[in-house]
């Protein structure tokens, strides 16, 4: 078979609460403007709905009637900023009549990590959220960042827009790929929505915000930076510069934190720590965690403690950072007295935990991935079992060192995550890190090989997954030390497998660059030709191309000529998916070579299968070759599936190529073959496609049953594209038979899944309607 299934940091930044629900003052039924993709209008839903990789859950109500309320909650104690607050509230002309209707106004939070930035952003937002009836965005573009988090190359602007146009109601099926569409969608839809807010956390570009500008009359965009940003005054941007607390404010804070008894109890000591803190909120609260984790500890004892710190933490900038050019390095750390009180604060905190915890907490500055659960960060540590570290990691939320997201992984907040490593250089020997990379690697590549047999167990791999599940070097069997992952036992593993991969797609694109850089050959071409599934499904083309990449070099010198060719013929897709068929083609003739090299019959098979895909779109007549030769090759290798999916293809370059009656034969025993290995969704397209012949050779009744069973079949499987698809053909034999009814019927269930998920034929749809 050929692997083919098409188908502020304040300290206390608050977690993302659940969006308050706008009440609906009419049911609406009505669609309008751009909005492509599969829809679901809903009446009343009873018992239980379950969605498969084409969409998230997705809500009853009409795309353009959602609102978005994505700010978190200021963090707990927010204190001062009366200045920079009232500054924002002139910048946006709040509770005035100025402002231009015209121009959206920018205002952005600059300052060192810790400052209080995402506090005073967030309080703004909630403060004013009954200004933007249009919602509130928010982007944390740390997430986003190239390698995980930190240095001068900034976000990823393209995935801020894909999470903002998702947010604006496009499905993921129809997410434009490239920039400048994603960029003209946002525009567009962001025009339509009026009166919106967007925040944008952490930015290091002047770019990442001029992109994210919002369109509608009277929306708003508030960024917070590390850097200045100083040409974002060219837009006409407010740049609010954040300082340390005075000392009442941060008094202030601390009395909030930890109450106002126990800081009348001690006002000495009090302001004596507030003083050490040097105004930074972080360094407050995580001063406050330890003061209400550990009951017994005084004030003075703590002030006194953190009168004898002097380390400091490598990577602040307390003043005077400006915003790196494209390419060029950040600018080099200024030693500051702030930097000493924050590693103070979180040496004192260290310095409490517990061995086990202070372990883990070492090994989470190793780590590459931004985020973790408790079986990664098992892996990180080595430890066996996996309660070890669900305990240490409790000892560290505790102590405030780490952040519990909502789907219950954790993260460090990037200062944090700086101060573990330097623990870790500091008291682990020199071969920490690869022993940290190497570990967290195969438990990502395990995971990720469990992941595609769930989604297909019928695949073509080069990897062996019993070797990769098989005992490892201590002992431990198939199960592995960190257990069977999260789908396992599941109702539907395949989808929660999918969800899993995609929950995960940042963290295991991070191991495997850091794991490449450090030679780790072998895991990474097996985890990235496994975890190629989600990318099938969920097209991230970046992502799904800087994957195939770092796998192909690392096949090349582990000597895998079989896995390179797998992973170059599988490049050519998102390659093709890109514009960029040539270097698809030059990927293809060299898995090629390199797969007759290796004498794998199958291979050979999947590499001419690709082969087709390239040529249906440049010569018809070789595309059939190609599938021809896939289809001989799998018979020989007595690879049902991969036959079943070669003689699918060859059938539809048959019809293409106006050889209808050749086509509907091949079609049907593609069908058939598809049944007999219960391949539903795939045996309904090609059902669909015969429907499609039969409607060519002037069959109506026989197309008009083919597409309405594959319509059926798709629907139940959530496969809405296509069944959008066979809508529109139904459409064409309802009008061509005079059903009038019949016809707007099927273009309105089209015109409902395209407007969904933002495809561009719900425009032609449309049209039809209309002008029908």
């Amino acid at each position: 078979m050929t692997g083919r299934d098409e188908p502020d940091a304040s300290g206390g930044r608050g977690a993302p609460r659940e969006p308050e629900r706008l009440p609906a003052a009419e049911t609406r039924n009505d669609l309008s403007g751009r909005v492509e993709g599969p829809v679901a209008q809903v009446g009343v839903v009873q018992g239980s709905i379950t969605f498969n990789y084409h969409a998230a859950a997705q809500d009853a109500e009409p795309a353009r009637d959602r609102y978005p309320d994505q700010v978190p909650r200021p963090p707990r104690g927010f204190v001062d900023r009366h200045a920079p607050l009232a500054a924002l509230d002139e910048a946006f002309a709040v509770g005035t009549a100025g402002g231009d209707p015209g121009h959206c106004p920018i205002g952005v939070f600059s300052g060192l990590p810790g400052i209080g930035k995402t506090a005073a952003a967030t309080q703004w937002a909630h403060r004013n959220r009954r200004l933007f009836p249009g919602g509130q965005l928010f982007v944390d573009f740390t997430a986003l960042r190239p390698g995980g988090g930190g240095g001068a190359v900034g976000g990823d602007v393209s995935e801020a827009l894909a999470v903002c146009l998702r947010a604006l109601g496009v499905h993921e099926t129809y997410l434009p790929t490239g920039f400048a569409e994603r960029a003209a969608l946002y525009r567009e839809l962001s025009g339509r929505r009026g009166r919106m807010l967007v925040v944008l956390d952490d930015v290091t570009r002047p770019a990442q915000v001029t992109a994210l500008v919002p369109q509608g009359d009277g929306s708003a965009l508030l960024a917070t930076s590390t850097w200045q940003l100083g040409e974002l005054v060219l837009d006409g941007a407010s740049l609010l510069p954040l300082d340390v607390l005075d000392a009442d404010s941060a008094l202030e804070l601390l009395t909030a934190l930890c109450g106002p008894r126990r800081i009348a109890d001690e006002p000495a000591a009090a302001a004596r720590l507030v003083e050490l803190c040097g105004g930074l909120p972080l360094a407050l609260r995580l001063c406050a965690a330890r003061l209400l984790t550990r009951r017994h500890l005084t004030l003075a004892r703590l002030a006194g403690e953190l009168s004898d710190e002097q380390s400091r933490l490598a990577r602040i900038s307390v003043s005077g950072a400006t915003a790196p050019t494209a390419g060029s390095p950040a600018p080099a750390p200024a030693p500051a007295r702030e930097e000493r009180t924050v590693s103070a604060a979180l040496d004192l905190v260290y310095r409490d935990l517990s061995d086990p915890a202070a372990r883990l907490y070492r090994a989470l500055g190793r780590l590459p991935a931004l985020s973790f659960d408790t079986a990664v960060a098992a892996a990180a540590a080595g430890d066996r079992p996996v309660e070890t570290a669900a305990e240490a990691l409790g000892e560290l939320e505790d102590a405030g060192l780490l952040t519990v997201l909502e789907d219950r992984r954790s993260t460090l907040h990037g200062l944090v995550r700086l101060h573990a490593r330097e623990r870790s250089v500091a008291q682990d020997p020199p071969g920490a890190v690869r022993e940290t990379v190497g570990r967290v690697a195969g438990h990502y590549l395990r995971l990720t090989v469990r992941a595609d047999l769930a989604v297909r167990a019928d695949r073509l791999r080069i990897t062996d997954p019993a070797e990769v599940l098989g005992a490892d070097r201590d002992g431990h069997g198939p199960e592995g030390p960190y257990g069977a992952g999260p789908f396992a036992g599941a109702d539907d593993p395949g989808r929660d497998a999918l969800r899993w991969l995609e929950a995960e797609r940042g963290n295991i694109l991070a191991v495997l660059r850091t794991a490449a850089e450090l030679g780790f050959d072998r895991p990474v071409w097996q985890t990235a030709e496994a975890f190629t599934v989600l990318f099938l499904h969920h097209r991230h083309l970046a992502d799904w191309r800087e994957s195939l990449e770092l796998g192909i070099a690392a096949a090349g010198r582990d000597g895998a000529g079989a896995a390179e060719a797998r992973l170059r013929s599988l490049l050519s897709r998102p390659l093709m998916d890109l514009g960029q068929d040539e270097p698809a083609r030059a990927h293809l003739a060299v898995a090629e070579r390199l797969a007759t090299e290796s004498g794998h019959v199958v291979l050979q098979a999947s590499v001419q299968e690709f082969a087709g895909r390239y040529w249906d779109r440049h010569d018809p007549a070789r595309a059939i070759d190609a599938y021809r030769a896939s289809l001989a090759l799998n018979a020989e290798a007595g690879e049902p599936r991969g036959e079943a999916l070669a003689r699918y293809f060859l059938g539809c370059a048959q019809h293409a190529a106006g050889d209808s009656r050749t086509a509907l034969t091949t079609l049907g025993r593609a069908r058939d073959a598809l049944l007999a290995l219960d391949d539903r969704r795939m045996a309904a397209r090609a059902l669909a496609d015969t429907g499609r012949v039969r409607a060519a050779l002037g069959d109506p009744a026989g197309a008009a049953a083919d597409l309405t069973e594959a319509a059926e079949v798709l629907r139940r499987g959530e496969a809405f594209h296509y069944e959008a698809r066979i809508m529109e053909d139904l459409a064409g034999l309802a009008e061509q038979a005079g059903d009038t009814a019949r016809a707007r019927d099927c273009l309105r269930r089209a015109l409902a899944v395209y407007e969904e998920g933002g495809s561009p034929r719900a425009a032609a749809v449309l049209e039809r309607l209309t002008t029908g």
